[in-house]
């Protein structure tokens, strides 16, 4: 077993940067007002958040010394797919967000950035993005009531 090899020793970095960072927002954090569960000052949250991110990454480091790593990892080339597809989706969403809508553009996100998967066949992408657009209508412009009007052609 070698004890430092370059998996266990990513796994012992990440874990204390991990720590590091949550110390250092628990520190900030602790400066500030707390306040109790029930009305939480500014400084509960980045405490809480910084101590969980801490013990987080202890137990990366520690799990890192008992993990047993066999053989070295296959390093496989980009999927540049799937970076293109969720590119593109992006664009996509801003381009028909601002021209067509919220329902065409949260389609044509969903549509267009699951054919990044190349597992994904065009029925399964096809009823994602269908269900996505169910759902962001009944959170983001019924429930919440976002000023994003549905349909916004010829603008």
């Amino acid at each position: 077993m070698h004890f430092l090899s370059n998996k266990r020793m990513r796994d012992y970095a990440g874990g204390v940067l991990m720590i590091v960072i949550g110390l250092a927002a628990a520190i900030r954090g602790s400066g500030y007002r707390m306040g109790t569960l029930e009305h939480m000052g500014p400084g509960y949250f980045p405490t809480a958040l910084g101590v969980i991110l801490a013990l987080t990454g202890a137990a990366i480091a520690i799990a890192a010394r008992f993990t047993v790593y066999e053989g070295e990892e296959v390093v496989l080339p980009p999927e540049w797919r799937g970076w293109l597809c969720i590119g593109a989706s992006v664009v996509a969403f801003v381009v028909l967000g601002t021209y067509g809508g919220l329902l065409p553009a949260t389609f044509a996100v969903v549509f267009i950035s699951a054919l990044g998967d190349r597992q994904n066949s065009l029925k399964n992408v096809t009823v994602l993005a269908a269900a996505m657009v169910v759902v962001c209508v009944v959170v983001f412009w019924w429930a919440l009531q976002l000023q994003f009007p549905l349909f916004n052609w010829g603008r």
